[in-house]
């Protein structure tokens, strides 16, 4: 069987036990989870589902979000919907999708747990070109730190531009994905970024001070997304159909822009520096234990999925001082999860996890935690939290040293080279400390062989 065959037959494998395409209302897909939003619950095999070849773990959230993988998940989606569409002519899944997203959200869901999973909507789809635009930046400094190019050289200026031009219109793509995430017209959200980046808001004077273009950073531009998306819904309600087209985006734009600069910018760039100040703070003055609690909290977040929420806080860092000195503690949860699944490689006799460990090692080194959290360590139960002691040694260190990165990306080892040049070393022997505490911690304390009952 060749390997689009593959992934073909586990696609339909998981529909059908997703109760078919008449019961699946919607189906996305982030870095490494299927996520599906079923139409009627009871008619999903879970457990199935869970004991599928090639499944690493099922989340059950608003969604169900299946764990397949970087690489795999792509492909496996894209079959996935050839599936749906192939079935899809009698269904009307906008309708129907609307119907049971409103169901789901009055019986189980709680504001802020929402309001977390939107904002990581709104920023999951950036994260490719976030890694991408990152590693290339921060290679370039590195090399050009390193003196292996110079820093005036035209080759280091490209890479320079080609890494930095996302970061000066990012406020751009997240308006527009806010707007569609809040039911607007994406176009119309790209304007409400623009609105807060445009230069010319340097020529606007309010109340005796002009306005600082990028004020209120993404907090503003989310502002001011989600306010016109919510405009434009509640204008057309109003406008004759003829004249939608002419009066709705333009009625959104005018109330938007002004309610943009006299609140949105301000309230903004209040928040932004409140968020920033805190957590600077925190880091100021907890020290290592603050890094040890925010480093040993990181993966509980990963298994809610929404810590894609916390990403408009590390962009917004980086946009108020320069860099960001969360992310590299943050990244020691998937170290310490490395390195207790290298204790329990050690110690097991079970083929079937030395397999399921291996498969998800490397992945876990370059930063994608969710195969061994969900194929391994959480399955395990005791691996998890001596996995998560692990990441908080290694977060206390990269606290106590003040690393930061110069861009956001994924974690682990290519998280190297978005660290200031000067602080590689440092940071790669936070990585390696957190293996080490993880794998002693767990090789000591967190496993024994008869734990995995669930592996043949």
């Amino acid at each position: 069987m060749g390997k689009g065959d593959k992934y073909a037959s586990l696609a339909e494998e998981l529909l059908g036990k997703l109760g078919g395409a008449s019961n699946v209302a919607d189906a996305a897909h982030c870095m490494t989870r299927l996520r599906v939003l079923p139409i009627d619950r009871s008619k999903v095999k879970m457990e199935d589902i869970k004991n599928t070849e090639g499944v690493f773990g099922v989340i059950e959230e608003e969604t169900i979000q299946i764990v397949l993988g970087p690489g795999v998940v792509n492909k496996v989606h894209t079959e996935f919907e050839k599936l749906l569409e192939e079935s899809s002519g009698d269904l009307n899944l906008n309708e129907v999708a609307s119907k049971n997203k409103s169901e789901i959200d009055r019986k189980n869901a709680k504001p802020f747990k929402l309001f977390l999973r939107r904002i990581a909507s709104i920023f999951i789809p950036l994260i490719p070109a976030l890694v991408a635009s990152g590693l290339i930046t921060g290679i370039t400094k590195a090399i050009v730190q390193a003196g292996w190019l110079a820093a005036e050289s035209q080759l280091a200026i490209i890479l320079t531009v080609i890494g930095s031009g996302l970061f000066a219109y990012l406020g751009i793509l997240v308006g527009t994905n806010a707007a569609k995430e809040y039911g607007g017209s994406p176009a119309l959200g790209a304007l409400a970024g623009i609105l807060v980046i445009n230069p010319a808001v340097g020529d606007i004077s309010l109340f005796g001070e002009n306005l600082l273009p990028g004020r209120g950073g993404l907090i503003g531009v989310l502002f001011a997304a989600i306010f016109i998306a919510l405009v434009e819904k509640q204008v057309r309600k109003f406008i004759p159909q003829s004249l939608d087209i002419i009066l709705t985006p333009t009625i959104a734009l005018l109330i938007t822009g002004i309610v943009t600069y006299i609140v949105f910018m301000p309230v903004g760039g209040f928040l932004s520096d409140a968020i920033t100040t805190g957590l600077l703070n925190v880091l100021d003055f907890g020290g290592v234990v603050a890094g040890f609690v925010l480093g040993a909290a990181f993966l509980p977040l990963v298994i809610t999925g929404i810590h894609q929420g916390l990403t408009p806080v590390h962009l917004e860092l980086i946009n108020s001082i320069g860099d960001d000195p969360l992310l590299p503690i943050l990244a020691m949860g998937g170290a310490g999860q490395v390195g207790a699944a290298f204790a329990i490689y050690m110690k097991t006799k079970k083929a079937s996890l030395k397999r399921a460990i291996g498969g998800g090692l490397p992945s876990g080194m370059l930063g994608i935690g969710e195969p061994l959290i969900f194929g391994v360590t959480l399955p395990l139960g005791r691996p998890f939290l001596t996995a998560c002691l692990g990441a908080g040694v290694g977060g206390a260190f990269q606290a106590q040293f003040g690393i930061a990165t110069s861009s956001i990306g994924v974690s682990g080892l290519p998280l190297t080279f978005l660290v200031h040049p000067n602080q590689i070393a440092l940071f790669l022997a936070g990585l390696f400390i957190s293996y080490i505490a993880g794998f002693i911690f767990t090789y000591l304390f967190g496993f024994k062989d008869e734990m995995a009952v669930e592996f043949k």
